[in-house]
């Protein structure tokens, strides 16, 4: 259902039935961990009109891990990251 390096991947999936036969294959919900508690690669500071696909794409290789990033920031909004430049992120170790 989920490449192996999604953030999705691990949950576990659910399937319901319905009352009148229908049945419905789901993950279970993620919660985002602690950044505090994530081991980090190192710190990234954000470029004037930089975006966290292209930061990501830089410090761990693959821009559609944006999502670690924000994780290791507490960050629901990835938009909310890349302002005001000069911002300093933490980046994580990818752990699988």
């Amino acid at each position: 259902m989920f490449e192996p390096d999604s953030r999705y991947y691990a949950l576990e999936t659910v399937t319901t039935t319905f009352p009148d036969g229908r049945v419905a294959t789901y993950k279970r919900r993620r919660f985002a961990p602690r950044g505090e508690s994530m081991r980090l690669l190192q710190e990234a500071f954000v470029g004037q009109g930089e975006r966290l696909d292209l930061i990501t794409a830089r410090t761990l290789g693959d821009p559609e891990q944006f999502w670690r990033i924000c994780d290791a920031n507490n960050a629901l909004d990835p938009a909310s990251l890349t302002s005001p430049p000069g911002r300093a992120l933490l980046i994580p170790i990818p752990e699988r």
